[in-house]
């Protein structure tokens, strides 16, 4: 059995945004769904679970697909792992964004 594991408020937060990014209320959205403004909330802070049909409904709703909510790319190939490095640095303070810079340079720069 395989048993993976969800990041909810990963997804929330792409659900926020995409949501933001139409321009549609949490109202709006709570509406369209036939669900409270509370459950579309703890959605988006990755305070619930949800399942497949809200999901789907949401991301149909939102005009965005599930794979780019659940991988934060597009291609959920080649440019999977740049998102997620992207995703990562974007939690760090600025003193780690330096330096990951000078680690990145110096593996970029290693002569193999």
């Amino acid at each position: 059995m395989i048993i993976l594991a969800v990041d909810y408020v990963l997804i929330g937060k792409r659900l926020k945004k995409a949501r933001e990014d139409k321009g549609i209320t949490q109202e709006k959205l709570a509406e369209h769904l036939d669900v409270s403004n509370a459950y579309v909330s703890k959605i988006e802070r990755g305070k619930t679970s949800l399942n497949l049909n809200t999901f789907s409904a949401i991301c149909d709703y939102l005009g965005v697909s599930m794979s780019f909510i659940l991988t934060g790319s597009v291609s959920s190939s080649e440019n999977y792992m740049r998102n997620e490095i992207a995703e990562l640095i974007n939690k760090c303070s600025p003193a780690k964004v330096v330096l990951i810079a000078k680690i990145i340079k110096e593996i970029c720069d290693f002569k193999e």
